[in-house]
């Protein structure tokens, strides 16, 4: 992955709505969700879920097609797993993370260490 092409999805991902509605087609899987669903989730008219959806799409992170009248709109699982895929290999210093190959084909495990003794506190 280019650098470029993670500034975007970043950018795309920094406003609230856009993540909100990311995170519910995320939930919805590779089915995905018609564009009406997203909008009564979220509280938002159409028109203006339609941008923030626009501004997903132009960043790669989410894909849409036809279904009769409806649009359906899914996350873009692989350019999601080449974006976390970039952050650990290019972003996070050996000691802390690592990829390796998962057991089933196509997949990987990222192994975080405990960095600096900072451990993670549990309620």
């Amino acid at each position: 992955m280019e650098l470029a092409s993670a500034l975007c999805a970043f950018d795309a991902l920094s406003q609230e709505t856009r993540l909100r509605a990311f995170r519910l087609l995320v939930e919805a899987g590779l089915e995905g969700t018609p564009a009406g669903t997203l909008s009564e989730a979220l509280g938002i008219p159409h028109n203006t879920l339609s941008f923030h959806l626009g501004q997903l799409h132009g960043a790669g992170l989410v894909s849409s097609r036809r279904t009769g009248r409806s649009i359906i709109y899914t996350a873009n699982f692989a350019f999601i797993t080449e974006l976390v895929r970039f952050m650990v290999e290019k972003c996070c210093a050996v000691e802390f993370a690592s990829l390796r190959e998962g057991a089933r084909k196509g997949s990987a495990i990222i192994e975080i260490s405990n960095c600096c003794g900072v451990r993670e506190k549990r309620k």
